[in-house]
């Protein structure tokens, strides 16, 4: 191995930290129609670096990480053509809102996984994965950003959205 793997790893995890903590201040963002372009971009940033960095954890074949990265590097291609190629204009705008949610909602998911893996009391409740415990945290946790994403759709009106220039600085 070319790296130090526990470096990496450590890197990694802190990337996707970074991207799920400003994923969240987008969030809030979109709830109450603030645009918030410099944590967007922090967001978006480092929630690509996650999904991409994933990708260089050598591994044998193709996993369903590696199928939950590529989903995610394409919904976020999307978002970031809604918002730096169309911005936000017209169907752009509700475009840009739900996969900048899922892009969050697939962090998300893959800490709750990362999390019952890694976690021995967790662990101890799902140690396959499957198990109800983990299958309640993972559907509840995406009914929320159900809800969470069909209010931010309705609630994401920046005035300016029809004239953004949303360029970060």
């Amino acid at each position: 191995m070319f790296f130090d793997s526990m470096a990496f790893t450590n890197i990694h995890v802190l990337i996707s930290l970074i991207g799920i903590v400003a994923g969240f201040a987008v969030l809030y963002g979109l709830l109450t129609s603030r645009a918030m372009p410099a944590v967007t971009a922090t967001f978006l940033l480092f929630t690509v670096l996650t999904s991409a960095t994933g990708f260089l954890f050598p591994r044998p074949h193709l996993l369903p990480s590696h199928i939950v990265g590529i989903i995610a590097l394409v919904i976020l291609a999307i978002a970031l053509y809604a918002l730096y190629g169309r911005h936000l204009r017209g169907v752009w705008r509700p475009v840009y809102v739900i996969t900048a949610v899922i892009s969050l909602y697939l962090n998300i998911f893959v800490l709750i996984v990362q999390s019952y893996m890694k976690v021995p009391a967790l662990h101890a409740l799902a140690p396959k994965g499957s198990e109800p415990p983990f299958a309640i945290t993972q559907g509840l946790t995406l009914l929320i950003f159900v809800v969470l994403g069909y209010l931010a759709v309705r609630r994401f009106h920046p005035a300016t959205a029809t004239t953004l220039e949303y360029t970060p600085r």
